[in-house]
């Protein structure tokens, strides 16, 4: 799943566990989709399991109407940030965990599909042993992003 193509090879997180580090902590994904030639990317609440990424959506909109055309998407997820700034104009960085992926977006359809990626959504902010009524998975569209690659990297000196 992992794709080490870097430009900066000294940059690259090669280690699994690391990379599941980045995905189990990050708490925005940025999703990206295009339609033609006009990219789009929204910010999004996401779980991650079994080399997949969940999201939750309303039944219509923007997002659902590019990625019923489009499903191919790019992802973005950023942790540990922190400015480092410098007297001296143009010295400063950026510290950071990151990944950058490629995937396809899935809509889910059976209740028992959309119940287990809602308990990814939701245990990866507050893990507990959640009962989701039938009306709730009834009346939300799911998304799975299967990840087909990814690159991840970071800058920590």
């Amino acid at each position: 799943m992992f794709n080490r193509s870097l430009r900066k090879s000294k940059q690259e997180i090669a280690d699994p566990d690391e990379i599941a580090e980045i995905l189990r902590r990050g708490q925005v994904c940025r999703l990206a989709m295009c339609r033609g030639n006009v990219p789009y990317v929204v910010p999004l609440n996401y779980g991650y399991a079994d080399g997949s990424l969940y999201f939750h959506c309303a039944d219509e909109g923007l997002k659902v109407d590019i990625l019923k055309e489009n499903n191919t998407v790019s992802f973005e997820i950023t942790i540990d940030t922190h400015l480092k700034t410098n007297d001296e104009p143009c010295n400063w960085s950026q510290f950071y965990r990151s990944i950058i992926g490629f995937g396809h977006a899935v809509f889910l359809k059976t209740r028992e599909e959309k119940r287990r990626a809602l308990l990814v959504l939701m245990n990866h902010y507050v893990e507990k042993d959640w009962e989701i009524p039938d009306a709730k998975i009834d009346n939300v569209t799911l998304i799975e992003v299967k990840i087909d690659n990814l690159t991840a990297k970071k800058n920590a000196n």
